[in-house]
């Protein structure tokens, strides 16, 4: 009996890789990872060059990403058979050996495999390897603390609401934001009525190439996926 192993990649630059995620990618001849239709997917770019000779790459396509809203019942209705599909697939070749799939950033801190892991409990055994999340990447590209002595973060994402958001930005000391894309606007308004705007910082792409660290308020947009707001928390210090 093999296992599924989920190896976290950290947030994009590979030498932020744990040892043993490269030491099970290099090993392994069964490699999986998620990626959008015709798109050579970020997490096989993180790891070019480190696949042992003879891997087998199984590119786990997407069905639905942004074509449709969350909202439609056919988003969930797709996506809900696409992870039951790679769970029964990932299952079966674990009964012969090692499955290692690539995540981005931590697989348990918004990852998809998440979704895998909850179909395959009872079915395969399952190994998560830890990876440093891609706000960790962020804050670091910032130069700056995120949080100072007692100061409260709070992690949203730019699809709530934009009343859940300025809410909640106006409650808290250190924020960070994730999935803005095509939220942006919103965030800013929300953010704005927090009086947290002139404040917060957009990374863009950190710690891989072509980084970009821009005040938000100077931001158009649009801006890539892989894009995290944040603002520091300036709290208590000797």
């Amino acid at each position: 009996m093999g296992r599924v192993i989920c190896v976290g990649l950290g947030p994009g630059d590979p030498d932020l890789m744990s040892l043993r995620a490269y030491r099970l990618i290099s090993s392994t001849r069964q490699v999986a990872f998620f990626r959008k239709p015709g798109r050579a997917g970020q997490a096989r770019q993180i790891v070019e060059g480190m696949l042992c000779d003879g891997a087998s790459e199984l590119a786990m396509e997407y069905p639905v990403t942004t074509e449709i809203p969350v909202s439609d019942p056919d988003y969930n209705r797709l996506l809900a058979a696409f992870y039951d599909d790679w769970a029964t697939r990932l299952a079966d070749l674990a009964r012969a050996e090692n499955v290692v799939v690539l995540c981005e950033g931590d697989p348990f801190f918004y990852g998809s495999f998440m979704h895998l892991h909850s179909r395959l409990e009872g079915r395969a055994e399952v190994e998560i390897v830890p990876g440093i999340t891609g706000m960790s990447g962020c804050w670091t590209a910032s130069g700056q603390p995120i949080t100072w002595g007692d100061d409260v973060l709070t992690v949203l994402t730019a699809t709530l609401p934009e009343d859940d958001l300025a809410r909640r930005a106006g409650d808290s000391d250190a924020l960070v934001v994730m999935k803005i894309g095509r939220n942006l606007p919103k965030l800013r308004r929300a953010l704005e009525r927090a009086g947290r705007l002139s404040d917060a910082w957009l990374i863009e792409r950190g710690t891989m190439p072509g980084q970009s660290v821009r005040r938000l308020e100077e931001v158009a947009g649009p801006v890539p996926y892989f894009s995290i707001a944040l603002v520091h928390g300036q709290g208590r210090r000797p």
